[in-house]
């Protein structure tokens, strides 16, 4: 007997738990997808926060008009005198360097060691200063942050041969920096760090901006 014309040859019969089996699958399947979306998407949110927290930090001491490259991206990690590798943000503009920002740790504060962020042109000269992280007393030795601009506004414009290295302390020890009432060793600290920070400059100039963008490494 001849099949009626567009009719269907018979499916075999699918067990119940088969299709509960490729339901879950394809229930499964979607999370996977979503979880995954969501994971990248949040990825990129938290990178693209940190760029803007990297940036923000580096505007405190490095003038936007004075690159035109991404300092936040254009990094390598270098010993800057602390036996451990610290970021090295370099500045450029039409691919000439124009300055770096240098993280040091001054080791002597009063409370323990004092994170900074010390800006420096490519002729040697402070661009600004920040203390980026400090465990110094609040009220007394944490000044060195809670008082910025004011008394890190002082380090602008200075160099290794402004004042002379002797001088490059606090006015207690026969230097040209004045100390934060009630924080002189914290200010100590500070002023030294941000000294080391200007002979590693200038010392390792050529190699900090030799290297390409991205390496890691130590000097």
């Amino acid at each position: 007997m001849n099949k009626h014309r567009g009719e269907q040859p018979l499916r075999p019969h699918q067990p119940a738990g088969a299709r509960s089996l490729a339901g879950l699958l394809g229930v499964l399947a979607l999370v996977a997808l979503l979880v995954g979306g969501a994971w990248r998407y949040a990825r990129q949110d938290i990178a693209d926060n940190a760029d803007r927290q990297a940036l923000a930090e580096l505007s405190a001491v490095l003038p936007a008009s004075l690159y035109d490259n991404e300092p936040h991206r254009d990094v390598v990690q270098l010993d800057t005198g602390g036996g451990q590798p610290l970021p090295v943000y370099r500045a450029r503009r039409n691919g000439i360097p124009a300055g770096a920002v240098l993280t040091v740790i001054a080791p002597d504060g009063y409370v323990g060691p004092v994170r900074l962020l010390v800006g420096i042109s490519a002729d040697g000269r402070v661009l600004g200063v920040r203390v980026s992280a400090h465990t110094e007393t609040p009220g007394i030795g944490a000044a060195i942050a809670a008082t910025s601009p004011d008394w890190l506004g002082t380090f602008a414009g200075r160099s290794l041969a402004d004042p002379p290295a002797s001088r490059w302390t606090v006015r207690s020890d026969g230097g040209d920096f004045d100390a934060i009432a009630g924080a002189t060793v914290s200010s100590r600290a500070v002023v030294g760090g941000v000294r080391r920070a200007m002979q590693y400059f200038a010392t390792h100039q050529d190699e900090i901006f030799a290297r390409q963008d991205g390496t890691r490494g130590t000097e």
